[in-house]
Order: C-alpha cells, then structure tokens, then sequence
C-alpha cells in the first residue's frame, strides 16, 4: 500500500520555527519528524510515501538525497500553488499515478501527526465495511480544536463538524489526522482548485454514507504547536521532566536547562535558564538571561545577557 503524507503547509502554527524549514524536517528527539513518520508507516507494511509538498520543498531532497527515507522509496509532488488538504491529497496521487479508476486503497497522514496508530487494523475496518474513506478518531478533552466525528453503532459517520464552538461539539472523538481511502474519492475532487477535505470531501462522503471511522486508543499527538512540539520532545525522553539538547548545542557551566528543547548550534551562557521554552537553531541565550514559560526562539534569535523572556517568541510572531 502506498501513503501520501501532506507536508505542503507553511507550519505557522510553529513559527518561528518554521520561518525557514517545514514542519515535518524539524527534529523530534533529534530525529525528523517526517522520519519518524514514515518509520511508523514502513512498520505496516507502506511500500511507498509520496509526499504532498508546498512550502520549502527542497529541504526534503536535501535531507534524503537517495531519495528514501526509514529505508521507503518517497515520492515528490510539489504542488504548483497550494489546493488545500483535498486538492493536495490529488495531486500528489495523482502525479504518483494513483487515480479515480484505479482498485488500490492508499493511505493519508497529515504530516504533523506522531501517533503508533495500528494501521493494519485501521485497514482491515476499511475492508470489513467496504467503505470509500475510513477516518482515525482519537478521543481529546478539547475537541473545539479539531474535526469532530459523531458515528452510529456500526462505525458510520454521520456528519464531520470542524472546530466547533467550545461546548458545542456532539463527541470528543476528533479526526486523528490518517485515513484509508479508496481511490474513487479523488473523483469527488476537482483538479487544481482549493477543495478541503475536512469541509467538502469529508461532508458529503458522509451524507452519502460512504465514510467510515475507527476508534483507536494509540498514542497520538498534533505537534504542530509549539506546546505540542515540546511535548512531543519530551515524551522521546525516558525522564520527561528532563529535556533534550542537540549535540551540536552549547550549555555553559552554571546554566539551568528544564523541560526545553536546544537544537543545533544554540549557545547557552553561563548561569541562565531556560525552562519550558523551545530555542532554536543557532539562536543564543546570554549569560544570566531567562528564557520561561514557553518562549520560542527561532533560528538564529539572540536574547542579551542578564535579559529576561518570559512566554514570548522571538523574532514575534505576526
């Protein structure tokens, strides 16, 4: 079976982060986050990933020369100006050679979601039922966040509502963000114009009684925020209360270092302290600097000796 996973988005969510690389190529625990990704797809049997792709999409043949990633042939479809989740879905099958007339299910996987999801059981619900699209559900405390998913007894969904009003969703079980879809969806997509899958596909799959759900109690986490992004790091870590620095970062004697992320080449001065903050590539925390309460450095972003920063990000955030 093949995967399209959708890398294509600009993150914003994440800047700075993701100012200069995309969301997918930043490190969790030091390894990609798409290559953790597709190391759990391999795991199920993905022969193939093709990757939906916008937004810096050089940053993924530079970071996979030969042109494989977890030991998977990927396959680059870039996107000639953004289509949305549905428009993207079909073009990079399409350009995989995946189309409305063929017979092979494949896979769909937002490209920030880690989860250890079994995929082969979410494929043998998809069968079982013969449906045209098979959803993930995941069950959060906060569905206001998310499309939620009401269902009947026999797993069929019944309507697919995205970010509802805080106390308004009808179920906390929210779309986990992966998918067995037949290829006859793609005929419901209209070639190179914006179709969401969340607001239209999704919809109207629904109404016609073609879309389906599975209930799953993996783990699973959108590390599309910085919170989520920290967390995701964190949880790499058999102490989470510890935190994770790159080896190529600098920590200065004295320095304070909790619950953060340090990627490559940031410098750490003498006697500060980070704690529950993300500092980015290259950026730098001055001797006695604080840098709390979940800040975001970007690349490069300096914080001057003996200052202060508390929940902010740096450079701000638009």
């Amino acid at each position: 079976m093949r995967a399209v996973v959708l890398v294509g988005g600009h993150g914003t969510r994440l800047r700075p982060l993701t100012n200069d690389v995309p969301k997918a190529m930043l490190p969790i625990g030091g390894v990609p986050m798409i290559e953790r990704m597709v190391s759990h797809l391999a795991g199920h049997g993905i022969t193939e990933v093709v990757l939906s792709m916008g937004f810096l999409p050089d940053a993924f043949a530079e970071g996979y020369p030969d042109g494989t990633c977890a030991g998977i042939p990927l396959h680059y479809a870039v996107e000639p100006e953004p289509l949305d989740t549905a428009g993207a879905i079909a073009f990079a099958a399409t350009h995989a050679g995946i189309d409305a007339d063929s017979h092979d299910s494949f896979l769909v996987q937002n490209g920030d979601v880690l989860t250890n999801l079994d995929i082969d059981a979410l494929v043998a619900a998809h069968l079982t039922v013969g449906a045209e699209g098979t959803i993930a559900l995941t069950a959060v405390d906060d569905p206001s966040r998310y499309g939620v998913v009401p269902t009947d007894s026999s797993g069929k969904v019944l309507g697919f509502v995205e970010k509802p009003a805080p106390g308004q969703a009808p179920t906390n079980l929210v779309n986990a963000g992966t998918y067995v879809l037949e290829p006859s969806v793609l005929g419901r997509i209209t070639a190179g114009v914006r179709v969401s899958v969340e607001r239209q596909v999704f919809p109207a799959m629904a109404a016609d009684g073609t879309l389906y759900a599975h209930l799953s109690e993996a783990s699973w986490i959108d590390a599309g925020t910085p919170t989520t992004y920290l967390q995701a790091n964190l949880e790499t870590l058999a102490d989470p209360t510890s935190s994770v620095v790159d080896e190529s970062a600098q920590v200065a004697p004295g320095a304070a270092v909790e619950r953060s992320v340090v990627l490559a080449g940031a410098s750490i001065g003498e006697n500060a302290v980070v704690k529950d903050s993300i500092i980015g590539p290259g950026a730098i925390v001055g001797a006695s600097a604080h840098v709390t309460a979940h800040c975001v450095l970007g690349a490069g972003a300096v914080v001057a000796d003996g200052e202060s920063l508390t929940g902010q990000c740096r450079p701000e955030v638009a």
